[in-house]
């Protein structure tokens, strides 16, 4: 178990923060009040979590700090954040911007976003030490490489030549990492950094940073909607709501008591390895005293004949290795699986497994090199376009980005009937209106949603939306490709028993594509671990996660962030 700031603790507070109030100018009549009153320490040597949704003021409360709020942003006088008795809210931007990366850094939640893509990262690593230590060039490029090594970049020297689309997710958040430790920081806040990685690289990273702060004596401050991390690595947990501080104390007190509905139910939405109800329970059953469904879900049965039939499928990328010199990269070699109507196949691994390209060949979005799809006596995978168009309606996809994949220029009822009508699905527009509203409905939303525009709705709204797309084709067999990976825990377990619950409806049959291990389980019949293009290990979801017999997987099981699981038990 990663812990940090356990040792040898200094409860001397190095950040106070004290009635943080934050509103957001959003015209020249209308305010949005983010921070309501927010107040809690950060002591010296310690780890603070700051827990809750998205929208709960968390990412505004710790941007306060280091002062990157937008334009638009207004304090309430009455707010203090007190460095070494210095109130930051008040001091010079000069004063500040001496003290960010090197007094205080951050790790965003998307190097990507975070990195600039037209320098290298050895220029970006040693530009902070130019900057904040005034070392030469050379110096800054030795520290650099030191630093490289010491976040554990594989072939460090090499690295410090190459470009951040160059590099893995997992690699470049060490990139970030490298940046924000340069000059040795007091305190470092890290902005759901692990958010968008495998367990297996989200347990690496974790790990360093561990390490990073025994060995500096820095102090973290967590941002995570993960109560599986923050149980494992937290002295102190902030859970916000809306803008407010909901509980507050030491981690053992908050998982194991929590006094507040609103951290409870936290706590019981995410889905367990030890267990696996008919559903899960969301914030509003455990706020208002619902009862939870304790009766556990079995594995559906895979009675008669396949409904899809995989056999040697593999998909081969060519790559260009010098000017005459070509290699293959192999995403996929010779997968072999079948699909049971009702019963949902879960794919883990980790990224580059091969697992979405799995996925993209059923769908016919990526053609495969080999193998064949059978479905219905016909190969999918040698099927010409026209022949497949067919088939299209009856296997659907719901993508990982729900705001990527929503066409911001159409309204809601446009999208869901744009594909009716290429599939000629409904007699005019008046019935595909008519089955619109009924799928926007039946996925949980208002009549209202049919005249608005994606931007007007939450994340987890969006995914519903594209749910109700899905459910417009009428389709037998739907890929969950990370369809919920960028959800917060209560929105999750929501858009899971929605899906369990059209599952039971409608017969569907999923391909539930995941890093996150637990969500499998709890979704899963049956499972495929891939890792390097091929299914490593197969069979029944209890089995797997009770019994694992390949070292990849046991290894990825290992990874697991189990810091929860006590406290949820005690929760629910």
């Amino acid at each position: 178990m990663t812990t940090f700031g356990l040792e040898s603790k200094n409860m001397t507070n190095l950040i106070s923060v004290q009635d943080l109030r934050v509103s957001f100018r959003m015209s020249k009549t209308e305010t949005v009040e983010a921070v309501k009153g927010v107040s809690f320490d950060i002591p010296a040597n310690s780890t603070v979590a700051l827990v809750g949704e998205s929208g709960s003021g968390k990412s505004v409360s710790a941007m306060s700090i280091v002062r990157l709020l937008p334009d638009n942003a207004i304090l309430a006088p009455s707010s203090k954040i007190l460095y070494n008795g210095r109130d930051l809210l008040s001091a010079p931007i000069e004063e500040m911007r001496a003290l960010r990366g090197k007094d205080i850094s951050v790790v965003f939640q998307e190097p990507m976003s975070s990195l600039n893509p037209v320098f290298t990262v050895g220029e970006q690593i040693a530009e902070v030490l130019r900057i904040h230590l005034k070392m030469s060039a050379r110096q800054a490029m030795d520290r650099t490489l030191e630093l490289m090594t010491e976040v554990g970049i594989p072939n460090p020297k090499e690295r410090l030549k190459s470009y951040p689309h160059e590099l893995s997710g997992g690699q470049q958040q060490r990139v970030m990492i490298a940046m924000a430790i340069a000059c040795e920081p007091k305190l470092l806040i890290a902005d759901e950094p692990t958010t968008a990685l495998d367990v297996t690289v989200q347990r690496q990273i974790m790990d360093l940073l561990a390490r990073l702060q025994e060995r500096q004596k820095m102090s973290v401050l967590f941002i995570s909607h993960d109560l599986g991390l923050v149980g494992e690595i937290s002295d102190q947990v902030v859970v916000m709501r809306s803008g407010e501080v909901r509980e507050a104390g030491d981690v053992a007190t908050i998982f194991n008591a929590p006094s507040n509905a609103y951290t409870k139910a936290l706590l019981a939405c995410r889905p367990r390895l030890d267990s696996r109800p008919k559903r899960l329970a969301v914030i509003d059953d455990i706020v208002n005293n619902r009862p939870i469904i304790t009766e556990q879900r079995v594995c559906a049965p895979a009675n008669g004949p396949a409904l899809i039939e995989v056999t040697g499928l593999c998909k081969d990328y060519p790559l260009k290795t010098g000017l005459f010199k070509r290699s293959v990269f192999s995403a996929v070699k010779q997968a072999d699986f079948s699909l049971h109507k009702g019963r949902t196949l879960g794919v883990v691994g980790e990224s580059g497994s091969g697992k979405t390209t799995v996925g993209m060949m059923l769908t016919r979005l990526t053609d495969a090199t080999a193998g064949s799809i059978m479905f219905e006596g016909k190969d999918l995978a040698q099927l010409s376009a026209a022949e497949m168009r067919a088939y299209r309606s009856r296997i659907q996809i719901i993508f990982q980005n729900p705001y990527a994949s929503l066409n911001p220029r159409f309204t809601v009822g446009q999208i869901l009937m744009e594909p009716m009508r290429i599939h000629r699905i409904g007699k005019d527009d008046d019935d595909r209106a008519r089955l619109a509203l009924a799928m926007i409905e039946k996925v949980g939303l208002t009549r209202e949603a049919f005249g608005k525009y994606p931007h007007e709705f939450s994340g987890g709204q969006r995914q519903r939306i594209a749910i109700a797309r899905c459910l417009t084709m009428k389709p037998e067999i739907i890929v969950c490709d990370e369809s919920v990976s960028a959800l917060d825990v209560s929105v999750q377990a929501t858009v899971l028993n929605l899906l369990l619950d059209l599952q039971e409806e409608f017969g569907l049959t999923y391909v539930f594509i995941s890093h996150d291990l637990a969500v499998v389980k709890y979704m899963a019949d049956e499972i495929l671990v891939m890792n390097q293009g091929e299914i490593v290990e197969r069979g029944n979801a209890d089995d797997i996660y009770a019994r694992p017999q390949h070292e990849y997987t046991k290894r990825l099981l290992g990874s697991i962030p189990r810091g929860y699981e006590e406290a949820v038990a005690i929760a629910a």
